[in-house]
């Protein structure tokens, strides 16, 4: 049927019922398809509402405009809004395939994106999806650009600024690449996958919420994106993808949140100085109030790094049975930033005085009760791997470096995040005094197979250091290694 048609593998076909037609990229087998017949993914068969045995009309489809638009961005030719509209639209009705698509990525990355096709992807992202419409006069927002592992902060900021009377609607991601995404933490404590209307009863009576963005259809093209970043390792889109789900829930003050470091997506400080420049003008254009922090990102946040000991962790915290001081900190910090620019005095003051007087706890598991989950939830109802490992320090002295992306390596290979209760939990954190024998770190797993295979990475691999001193020297390299460099991708 395909060589009648002149149908080639990625072809755009048309495939007609009911008075309903729809455009899709066509894949071409000639062991599985008999002649007359044709399969089709579930969301062309909910979009046609067809059914199995149903006669479809199927016909050779023309090539979009937006292909190209493509082109003449490959050659530098700077797009228009409404060519920058039309290929977002085509992105989100399927009529690009993704070796289109990456194309177009690409030629963002290597021929840069000004702030006005920024602004113009933003809006036009934001166009193509839903929106949360909220009968609220302040309405802020959080995001971190990510990399740093143990970084549960949103836990705690949310209901911070929630209780502080600032609506704070957050959206989150699930993990891509790292051991745990804020979605995952907060589905240990309560549900997280909500549909938009679900969504805005929450934020309607407790000014806050953490869900899933997965289900909301916000910017839907950024997910597209994303799968097609991934792979190439590439992230071109940062800004208008952050900032077009801010847009989308109506947030008019947000804080950008971009931890720094050598252990961080972001090296150095200079780096992060122009990202928080080109944060706040595109802000401008979108009509957004942003400040940004740069924060440090040499060590994980807290000392817990997985879904289950980060959401414990965050809960000790907010109950004042633990205090990991440099989680307080950030949460603080970056929850008193959201409150001053909302018109409040003093917002550091207050995010620890809502810490301080339970005021904290006590909306997070309002929002836990209105999510679906259980707002009793008590430490001890957290299940954590039953599997163990600990890692202890073969010398006296101080912890002088520890390494991220180990960390992260050594809890996804331990299970986490798809396993809830996998993960690592620190006891020491840099600058920390070590005696010989003592534990430096314990791994979790919930299956055994699991842990042995944390365990071969932690016996290759060093992620923690402890000398009397800094040592000028960190390693000799006498032969040239071949490395791929680890690809961090978070929204």
């Amino acid at each position: 049927d395909a060589e009648e048609l002149g149908v080639r593998s990625l072809s755009r076909i048309k495939i007609g019922f009911n008075n309903k037609e729809v455009t899709a990229i066509a894949n071409i087998t000639k062991k599985v398809v008999n002649k007359g017949k044709v399969g089709i993914f579930t969301e062309v068969k909910e979009k046609l509402e067809v059914v199995e045995g149903e006669i479809v009309e199927v016909s050779l489809a023309s090539l979009p405009k937006s292909l190209d638009y493509i082109k003449n961005r490959l050659k530098g030719r700077k797009l228009s809004r409404n060519e920058i509209k039309e290929i977002i639209n085509d992105v989100v009705e399927g009529r690009l395939s993704e070796v289109e698509i990456a194309a177009f990525i690409t030629s963002l990355n290597f021929k840069g994106l000004d702030l006005d096709e920024a602004m113009h992807l933003s809006l036009a992202m934001v166009e193509a999806g839903k929106t949360l419409n909220l009968n609220k006069e302040l309405i802020a927002d959080k995001h971190s650009i990510g990399g740093v592992p143990g970084d549960k902060t949103t836990l705690l900021l949310v209901p911070i600024v929630a209780s502080c009377g600032v609506t704070i609607p957050k959206s989150s991601s699930r993990a891509i690449t790292s051991a745990a995404g804020t979605a995952d933490r907060a589905e240990v404590l309560m549900p997280v996958n909500l549909s938009l209307d679900e969504m805005k009863e929450v934020v309607e009576k407790a000014d806050g919420c953490i869900v899933w963005g997965g289900t909301l259809e916000l910017s839907p093209a950024d997910d597209i994106f994303i799968n097609v970043e991934f792979p190439l390792s590439l992230d071109p889109l940062l800004l208008p993808s952050i900032l077009s789900k801010k847009k989308a829930v109506g947030s008019k003050f947000v804080v950008i949140d971009i931890p720094c470091g050598w252990g961080a997506k972001i090296k150095t400080v200079e780096e992060a100085n122009q990202l928080a420049k080109d944060f706040i003008e595109l802000g401008e254009k979108l009509r957004i109030k942003i400040q940004c922090a740069i924060t440090y990102g040499n060590q994980p946040i807290g000392y817990c790094i997985g879904p289950a000991l980060e959401a414990k962790e965050a809960l000790e915290n907010l109950m004042g049975i633990k205090k990991s001081v440099d989680l307080i900190d950030k949460a603080t910090d970056l929850a008193g930033m959201i409150l001053n620019m909302a018109g409040f005095l003093n917002g550091k003051n207050l995010a620890r005085e809502s810490i301080k007087t339970g005021k904290a706890e006590k909306k997070l598991r309002e929002i836990i009760e209105l999510q679906g989950g259980n707002p009793n939830i008590k430490i001890d109802d957290i299940p954590i791997g039953s599997y163990k490992i600990d890692l202890k320090a073969n010398e006296k002295g101080y912890v002088t470096w520890i390494d991220n992306y180990g960390l992260v390596k050594i809890a996804r290979y331990a299970g986490a995040p798809k396993h809830k209760g996998a993960g690592i939990q620190l006891y020491k954190k840099v600058g920390d005094p070590v005696k010989k024998g003592e534990t430096l770190l314990s791994v979790y797993a919930e299956k055994s197979g699991k842990l042995e295979e944390a365990i071969a990475i932690l016996k290759e691999q060093k992620v923690i250091n402890v000398g009397e001193r800094i040592e000028m020297t960190i390693s000799e390299i006498k032969e040239p290694e071949v490395k791929i460099e680890e690809f961090i991708l978070e929204r």
